[in-house]
């Protein structure tokens, strides 16, 4: 494949317009797999939420509903597969894309996670994974059309109802694909091992902690640089 994402039709990079450093990094990134293609690849320039209502936090509420209007504007297009990214995502194992994108394509799935945090446990390439195994983060993940509408609902009756509803409310957006896909086990999911994507480190839009540096804008490069030492150091 010429461009690696070539198989969705709709790429969809969520970024805060108050983060213009990290829209700036995910360019670069974008560029290292075939670029913007004409527009089939785009930024959905999200806003920060005044308060976190019944969410964990302000950044949990603000990539929720971030989110949620990636997949409604992808519903109401009729996106026949979406690939959903965070601005702070940096691909890794480019070389890997190609064969695991080509295996998916064969597959009957819903869901693909090219970035997570779970572990190997002896698997390599494309894995399926269970209903009920939960994936932390959604930086890098692909929707198949067919769950768009149905999961557009459901995340919309979950950001309605109370904090601690039996039914589930609020919550942080991985957890809720994941409670929806243990909610529907006839959904296919598979997951890339290694994973082809991990989350950049900078300051967090989601936790309250980081570097006392993170709270001045005129500290906050000097901050990105010690955090770039420290993944150089890291390997």
């Amino acid at each position: 494949m010429a461009h690696l994402l070539a198989m969705f039709d709709q790429v969809r990079i969520v970024n805060l317009v108050d983060r213009p450093d990290r829209r700036r990094e995910v360019t670069a990134q974008i560029a290292r797999v075939g670029g913007f293609d004409g527009g089939r690849v785009a930024f959905h320039t999200a806003r920060r939420p005044e308060n976190p209502g019944d969410f964990p936090s302000l950044g949990a509420r603000g990539c929720f509903e971030s989110q949620l209007a990636v997949l409604r504007n992808a519903r109401d297009s009729g996106a026949r597969k979406l690939l959903l990214l965070e601005d702070d995502l940096d691909f890794v194992g480019v070389e890997r894309g190609p064969a695991i994108f080509n295996e998916l394509a064969k597959r009957d799935w819903s869901f693909f996670y090219g970035a997570h945090r779970e572990e190997a446990q002896g698997r390599t390439g494309l894995v399926r994974l269970s209903p009920d195994e939960v994936v932390i983060t959604a930086s890098f993940l692909a929707f198949d059309g067919k769950v768009i509408a149905p999961l557009v609902d459901w995340l919309e009756a979950v950001q309605q109802r109370p904090a601690g509803s039996p039914e589930y409310g609020p919550m942080h957006v991985d957890g809720a694909y994941s409670v929806y896909r243990a909610l529907n086990p006839d959904l296919e999911t598979y997951a890339a091992f290694p994973p082809l994507g991990r989350q950049r480190s900078s300051r967090s839009d989601i936790t309250q902690t980081g570097m006392i540096l993170d709270r001045y804008a005129a500290t906050r490069p000097i901050a990105n640089l010690l955090r770039r030492g420290i993944e150089h150091l890291r390997g």
